[in-house]
């Protein structure tokens, strides 16, 4: 290379910006980053994690996302191009297994997201919801008469754990074993001393969803193992590997972002009480809007990574083949050219087009349960404890937002109030023989209805 081409490259890599999401500071400093790349550079260039492009703009992250010359490829192997998927940079767990139809680009994504559409569509959605209900119950009865709740240990993490498990075929009981390793492996940073706990746990985890896999490979049982475990990939059976990265994909989807929007809205409209009484007041009017806002004001999962598949340009920007690129979410969630005041939450606010489920075909498949399991627990929470007050001094948020904005605990006080029935550990077992019984986790092409708890 020329200094004329090493020159000219240094110039097509403008403007640059220094960019490390995986900072606490990154977290702290949010809105004014923000704003600052909005307004000077939506799209920059930076040398963090081996360099790579960052899109921050609204339009920008639009334009890159469906641009067709970007790829979600994960090749671990080294057997195709090499890319390095969704994660940047890539992560040092789970390296040589690519996260399922995130990290799979068309034919194979499209083959492989077709096999679980059936369990994940709203009407499938809508069978789950006496199902929801009855374990949102029974973790505020297990805390209602104390006056005090964690809602993250003891309501946001068990709900969505419990449903996910459901959905997939896997023993409700199990739910503890995947429940802190799916949220510590995201906000535990590599250097803390709780890492090998962390990853010891990950690894019993990871067995006994191994476990579970081949059991119903051997003696099928309804649920999306099964789907996965009968999938095919370009017309062959999928292997084991992508099998238990797509079956990992669920857990980590189903399990942290749903947590994650659940304890920031709890927490903000304990900060807002006159905003929380509105939207008790107004819930038939305003609670589908105010999902909506939650989602796109906090953006449980700030961005993705890509990888440009072919020299292109895109928004007058020239690219090249194999670099990568993150699309921020949670900034365009932000852009002041699409939203009015996005720096406040308006509940009301109509024509909420944020991108926090991503876009094109990498779509979030789950959009429409994590919404339902949101509601669900929010409105519990407005209807038995309607004056709650969480506690600032003692809530704890991740240190960084690099791949989830979530938060670990969030205590509570409220008026105390009666039980309306068993506590978790009773509820789960008479749940799983409803599950047994009615094959609730058969796809709804199979089984249409409503649980009956």
């Amino acid at each position: 290379m020329t200094v004329e081409d090493i020159a000219s490259e240094a110039e097509r890599r403008r403007p640059e910006f220094h960019f490390d999401r995986h900072t606490p500071q990154y977290r702290e400093q949010f809105v004014d980053i923000t704003q600052q790349m909005q307004s000077s550079c939506p799209v920059a260039w930076t040398e963090t994690y081996g360099g790579h492009w960052v899109a921050a703009g609204n339009r920008e992250v639009f334009d890159l996302a469906r641009c067709p010359h970007i790829s979600n490829d994960n090749d671990p192997n080294g057997e195709r191009r090499g890319y390095k998927g969704i994660s940047i940079p890539t992560p040092e767990r789970g390296q040589g297994i690519r996260a399922g139809i995130l990290e799979m680009d068309p034919p194979e994504q499209r083959e492989l997201r077709a096999a679980l559409n059936p369990y994940l569509s709203p009407a499938a959605v809508q069978r789950w919801i006496p199902f929801v209900d009855e374990i949102v119950r029974a973790g505020i009865d297990e805390q209602i008469e104390s006056g005090t709740i964690d809602f993250v240990d003891e309501l946001a993490n068990i709900v969505p754990a419990v449903l996910t498990l459901a959905m997939l075929g896997i023993p409700l009981d199990k739910w503890t074993i995947y429940n802190e390793p799916a949220h510590a492996s995201v906000y535990t940073p590599p250097d803390s001393p709780d890492t090998p706990r962390i990853a010891e746990m990950h690894r019993t985890m990871g067995l006994d969803l191994l476990t579970n896999y081949l059991e119903v490979k051997q003696n099928p049982r309804p649920g999306m193992l099964h789907a996965v475990a009968e999938a095919t990939l370009n017309g062959e059976p999928i292997s084991d590997m992508d099998a238990l990265g797509m079956l990992s994909l669920i857990i980590g989807g189903g399990f942290d972002t749903t947590t994650a929007l659940t304890a920031h809205a709890l927490e903000w409209l304990s900060e807002n009480p006159d905003k929380r009484e509105l939207l008790s007041r107004e819930r038939d009017l305003i609670l589908d809007s105010a999902t909506e806002e939650f989602l796109r004001y906090f953006t449980p999962a700030p961005g993705d990574g890509r990888t440009f598949a072919q020299d292109c340009e895109v928004g007058g920007k020239r690219f090249a083949e194999g670099e990568r690129l993150w699309l921020s979410w949670a900034m365009a969630n932000r852009d002041p050219e699409v939203f009015d005041n996005p720096n406040e939450i308006d509940m009301e606010r109509r024509g909420n087009r944020h991108y926090s489920f991503g876009l094109g075909v990498h779509r979030c498949i789950g959009s429409n349960m994590a919404r339902m399991v949101f509601k669900r627990m929010l409105l519990a929470v407005l209807d038995r404890m309607p004056e709650y007050r969480c506690d600032p001094e003692r809530a704890v948020h991740y240190d960084t937002i690099g791949v989830i904005q979530g938060m670990r605990h969030l205590p509570a006080t409220f008026t105390p109030g009666p039980r309306l029935g068993a506590g978790l550990a009773e509820t789960l077992a008479k749940l799983q023989r409803v599950c047994d019984e009615q094959r609730l986790a058969e796809p709804v092409t199979v089984r249409k209805g409503d649980a009956q708890i």
